[in-house]
C-alpha cells in the first residue's frame, strides 16, 4: 500500500511554550505550515505557573531569532538585553505578543491536550510501509476527542507537571500520595500568593537544584518578616557545594549570587540543613505531616512540618508516545544520540556541545523531541539550546540539510553548572531538579538551571520591592 501524501499537511508542534513557539516561527520561515497544540488556556501557560521567579539568564538568551523577526514586524521592541525577566515578564513581554502575531495566532490551538501520537493506519508493531505515512495526533478539546493528521510532529511539551517522587530509588515514599495536601510544589509563591501557607510555620524543602534554592531564599526573606517561620532543607548528597556554585565566576551573575546567598543562610542557621537524606514515609499528624527517613550515617531522621516543597525534579511524560517508534537512552530517557552529549556524569549546562536534528532523530521519520523534554532526566537544558534545536529541525524538514547541519550554540560560561567528576553524589535535573543516574549508574551532583534557562530568585511582591535587588 502506498503511503498517503503529506506535503499539504501541517507540522504539529506540541506545546506553546518558548521552544514550541520558536519552532512554529522557524517552520513559517521555511515555508512549512505549523499547527501548535497547547493544553493550557494560553501560550506560556506552564511558565505562568512560576511567574514569580526571576530567570538567571538575561533577555539576550531568552528570545529566539526567528520569533524576534516575527515580533519586529508588529513594532515590538526587545527588552534590554542585560535585564533579567521573571517568568511572568517572559510571558507578558515575549510569549503573549509572539502568540498574538498575525502569523502565529491562527495556528495556535489552546485548551487542546495531546493524548496520543501514532502513524495513520499502522500501530507500533507494523514496519512495512510505515515510513512516509502521516502522523495521527489524538487530542482532547472541551471534552471531545479530535484526531488530527500531520506530516511531522515536534514534541516540545516539556516536563512540567511530571514531578519526581520524594522517595528514594525513583519511587514514591510510603504515604506520599496520602500526604498530597502538605505538598506545595517545587516553586510556591512564598512571598506572594502562597504566603499564608508558610508564615510562622515549618517548611521542609527537598532537593538541591535551583528551584530548591529559590524557595529556600524566599523562605529566609519571609522568616525576617514573620517570626516563628522555620526552614529545614534535605538533600540526598553529602555536600551542597555544587549548588553554592561559582559565585563571582559564574557567567550568569544572578545564578552565582543565588548560591552565595544560600550558603550564607545555612551558615547563619536561618536554614537547617540535613545531608544524605533518604525519605521513607510521610504520615499525617493533625494539621502537620511527619516526614521520616534516614540522614548521615543512616541515622534515623524525623521531622514534623507544616509543608513540604518537593523540588525533586521532573521526568518526561512518554505515555502519549507509546505508539511512536522512539530511540531513547535507557537511563537518561533522551534520544540515544543526544544522551552522551548531556550525560550528567560528564556535562553541565555550559559544556553541552551544539546539536540539532541528527541527534534528535528517531526511527519514526519526521518525529522529534525538542526542548526540555528532549533532555529526558538530564539536568543541563537551556532555552538557547532549545531554540537551536528547532531551527535545525525546521531546516531539515524543509530539505535544507546544509543549514540543518550548521548547528551553532553560544552559551554563557558557568561556575555553578559544573561537576567535579571525582565526586559522585546526587544529581539534579530539569526545571525543579532531582536525582538522576548517569550512564554509569552512579549518582552525580549537578545543580541544574531551570527549564526556562536558569530560574533565579523569586521576584518580591510590589509591596516589598524597596528592599529587593534586581
Amino acid at each position: 500500500m502506498s503511503a498517503p501524501t503529506t506535503t499539504e499537511l501541517p507540522v504539529v508542534v506540541i506545546g506553546a511554550g518558548p521552544v514550541g513557539l520558536a519552532a512554529a516561527a522557524h517552520l513559517l520561515e521555511r515555508g512549512l505550515e505549523p499547527l501548535v497544540l497547547e493544553a493550557g488556556d494560553r501560550a506560556g501557560a506552564a511558565v505562568a505557573q512560576w511567574g514569580h521567579v526571576r530567570l538567571f539568564s538575561p533577555w539576550e538568551y531568552d528570545v529566539d531569532a526567528a520569533a524576534a523577526r516575527l515580533l519586529e514586524r508588529t513594532g515590538w521592541e526587545s527588552p534590554a538585553a542585560d535585564e533579567l525577566p521573571t517568568g511572568a515578564e517572559l510571558v507578558e513581554n515575549y510569549l503573549a505578543p509572539l502568540a498574538a502575531t498575525p502569523e502565529l495566532a491562527p495556528r495556535i490551538r489552546t485548551g487542546t491536550r495531546v493524548v496520543a501520537v501514532t502513524r495513520v493506519g499502522v500501530d507500533k508493531t507494523r514496519g512495512l510501509g510505515r515510513e512516509g505515512r502521516p502522523y495521527l495526533v489524538r487530542t482532547v478539546h472541551e471534552g471531545a476527542v479530535v484526531d488530527l493528521t500531520a506530516r511531522a510532529v515536534i514534541d516540545t511539551s516539556g516536563t512540567w507537571g511530571q514531578r519526581n517522587p520524594l522517595g528514594a530509588s525513583g519511587l514514591p515514599a510510603v504515604g506520599e500520595s496520602e500526604a498530597d495536601r502538605w505538598l506545595v510544589g517545587p516553586l510556591p509563591d512564598v512571598l506572594g500568593r502562597d504566603r499564608a501557607r508558610f508564615a510562622g510555620r515549618h517548611t521542609l524543602v527537598v532537593g538541591m537544584g535551583h528551584s530548591a534554592a529559590n524557595t529556600l531564599l524566599a523562605l529566609t526573606r519571609l522568616q525576617g518578616q514573620e517570626p516563628g517561620t522555620e526552614i529545614s532543607w534535605a538533600i540526598r548528597g553529602r555536600s551542597p557545594a555544587r549548588l553554592y556554585g561559582g559565585g563571582d565566576s559564574d557567567g550568569l551573575p544572578a545564578r552565582g549570587l543565588l548560591g552565595s546567598d544560600l550558603k550564607a543562610a545555612v551558615a547563619t542557621g536561618a536554614i537547617t540543613l540535613h545531608r544524605e537524606v533518604t525519605i521513607t514515609d510521610l504520615t499525617p499528624a493533625g494539621d502537620q505531616v511527619i516526614v521520616r527517613g534516614t540522614g548521615r550515617d543512616q541515622a534515623p531522621l524525623e521531622l514534623t512540618v507544616d509543608a513540604v516543597a518537593a523540588a525533586t525534579g521532573f521526568r518526561p511524560d512518554l505515555e502519549m508516545l507509546r505508539e511512536v517508534r522512539l530511540d531513547l537512552d535507557p537511563g537518561v530517557e533522551s534520544p540515544s544520540r543526544l544522551a552522551p552529549l548531556i550525560d550528567p556524569d560528564f556535562h553541565s549546562c555550559g559544556t553541552v556541545p551544539p546539536h540539532g536534528y541528527r541527534e534528535l532523530t528517531h526511527p519514526d521519520d519526521g518525529f522529534f523531541l525538542a526542548g526540555m523534554k528532549s533532555y529526558g532526566r538530564a539536568p543541563t537544558f537551556l532555552l538557547a539550546t532549545g531554540y537551536e534545536q528547532v531551527r535545525s529541525i525546521a531546516a531539515a524538514l524543509a530539505g535544507d540539510t546544509a543549514a540543518a547541519d550548521d548547528v551553532q550554540l553560544h552559551l554563557p560560561s558557568t561556575g555553578v553548572c559544573s561537576t567535579d567528576l571525582g565526586e559522585r553524589v546526587d544529581a539534579e535535573l530539569g526545571f525543579a531538579t532531582g536525582t538522576v543516574h548517569g550512564r554509569s549508574g552512579d549518582e552525580v551532583e549537578v545543580p541544574a538551571p531551570a527549564a526556562s534557562c536558569c530560574g533565579g530568585a523569586p521576584a518580591e511582591p510590589e509591596s516589598a520591592q524597596a528592599g529587593a535587588r534586581s
